[in-house]
């Protein structure tokens, strides 16, 4: 609680976690003949801060989000999950205050064996070529 309260009291916002929810108990879904969806997963609070920029021209700037572990445990049970691995392993995109975001890598921090915040490191989702 006492991560939650101090991610709220340094602007905390909401973040959307694009996850796929397709349905791949069947065949026709491993066949690809059943469209996959997607939903959008509020995770609150989180903060988000840009890393140092990098020096070399045409890299992504990136930036680091923490997210609240009392936040993340909430969806796990919502979606019937067995971890928040799975749950960030679903994601595809991050939304933060209008902005799409990758994930490149995931952090835990602990403190007496329980998970109290989760660092995620992202950058920005450029427009991809078709």
């Amino acid at each position: 609680m006492l991560a939650d309260a101090l991610l709220r009291s340094l602007a905390g916002t909401t973040a959307l976690l694009r996850v796929t929810s397709a349905n791949t108990e069947t065949n026709q879904s491993e066949l690809g003949l059943v469209a996959t969806t997607f939903a959008d997963v509020v995770i609150s609070p989180v903060v988000i801060r840009k890393l140092r920029p990098t020096w070399k021209s045409g890299e992504d700037s990136q930036w680091e989000l923490l997210v609240s572990a009392t936040g993340v445990e909430q969806q796990v049970n919502a979606l019937s999950l067995s971890s928040a691995q799975a749950l960030f392993a679903m994601t595809l995109a991050v939304t933060v205050a209008g902005q799409d975001y990758l994930i490149d890598s995931i952090a835990s921090n602990e403190a007496f064996g329980n998970v109290y915040l989760y660092r995620l490191l992202l950058r920005e989702a450029g427009q991809q070529a078709v």
